[in-house]
């Protein structure tokens, strides 16, 4: 079994729609959602990376617009729920689980 396998995965589907665990790059280049990484717990990630600094909400802002536009839903339908000044994130995507997942695993395979 994978570490992947025993830890969390990064997508999770809810009842409301689909929970997202991303480790977050502020002040990069260039905003992207990139592949997946499974962190030391053995809990994975999506790596993000955003070009607006982690000051007064702006990276987290930066990082809900983004995924939103990813996975085609609204930015108010998506939240950043656990880690608002960490690294690792959790956000909530309100929706079609089906829908959100397929889109997201879709942009993730291309960028691995």
């Amino acid at each position: 079994m994978s570490a992947a396998a025993e830890g969390a995965r990064a997508l999770r589907s809810t009842e409301t729609g689909v929970d997202l665990r991303v480790r977050l790059t502020p002040k990069a280049s260039r905003d992207r959602l990139g592949g997946r990484e499974v962190l030391a717990d053995g809990n994975e990630v999506v790596i993000a990376h955003v070009r607006a600094l982690p000051a007064d909400g702006a990276a987290n802002a930066a990082l809900e617009a983004m995924v939103a536009k990813a996975a085609g839903v609204a930015k108010s339908r998506v939240a950043v729920v656990a880690g608002k000044t960490s690294r690792v994130k959790t956000l909530r995507l309100e929706g079609n689980s089906d829908t959100i997942l397929a889109t997201l695993e879709a942009i993730l395979t291309q960028a691995e």
